[in-house]
């Protein structure tokens, strides 16, 4: 059982009568709830809208989330190049679509898609630091030398979003600790870090070994050159990785 038609009409309800923060660029809010059956499993989608800016951001909701705890998240940012072109330069794809098998094989959980494209630089300058990744800097060095963070992200619009759906506690799919940090300090209870690690290819390599070395991502990926424990898809499903 997702979201009752009732139980959406009141979310919508109070979303419209959410008053946001000054300033309000991480405030969103929940105007749609529609069934979306799905090759991953039976899904709701949730239409969010910023009270700020015109992009919408959206969730797609597995069974029943709201007032529960310890609910499995991945939050995905949007990569045009990887989720729709099937990109070999990032493991964004990969990982999208097995955080949509896992959570849809499970009791409940929630996948957030985030307009952050280019971690949050946009699409146009995601492109130029390809260029720059082309004359050989590594991806750090590319955002640096257009005037960018390494991570331009924030998770504010995530923890409103969780917000909005009562989600109480979670458990993160993820392999960056920044995400785990920004969405504490915006108010969500991480309960548990679950890593998500796509086995690497030979163009994307030397990209997620900057993310490792550089940024900080927890991906392991000498030893992932040996054979790994795999998922039916292809993907290393790590175990939960205790938090606090």
């Amino acid at each position: 059982m997702g979201i009752s038609p009732e139980a959406a009409a009141r979310l919508v309800k109070e979303s419209r009568e959410h008053r946001c923060p000054d300033p309000a660029e991480g405030c969103v809010r929940l105007v749609a709830v529609a069934q979306l059956p799905s090759r991953f499993g039976d899904y709701q989608v949730v239409a969010f809208q910023g009270a700020t800016e015109a992009r919408d951001q959206a969730a797609f909701v597995h069974g029943d989330v709201l007032d529960q705890e310890e609910v499995l998240v991945r939050i995905h940012s949007e990569c045009l190049t990887g989720d729709v072109a099937g990109s070999l330069r990032c493991d964004c794809r990969d990982q999208l679509l097995e955080a949509m098998r896992w959570i849809g094989q499970g009791e409940r959980g929630v996948v957030l898609y985030l307009r952050q494209e280019g971690r949050g630089i946009g699409f146009a300058n995601k492109i130029r630091a390809y260029e720059l990744q082309d004359a050989g800097y590594d991806t750090v060095q590319a955002n640096e030398l257009l005037g960018f963070h390494p991570d331009e992200r924030d998770y504010a619009i995530a923890a409103d979003m969780l917000h909005a759906l009562h989600v109480r506690s979670v458990r993160v799919l993820t392999n960056n600790p920044d995400k785990i940090n920004d969405l504490k300090r915006h108010g969500v209870r991480v309960i548990d870090r679950v890593p998500l690690i796509i086995p690497p290819n030979d163009h994307d390599r030397p990209y997620l070994l900057t993310k490792q070395r550089r940024m900080g991502h927890l991906l392991d990926l000498e030893q992932a050159e040996e054979p790994p424990a795999e998922s039916s898809e292809g993907a290393t499903v790590g175990a939960p990785v205790r938090k606090g």
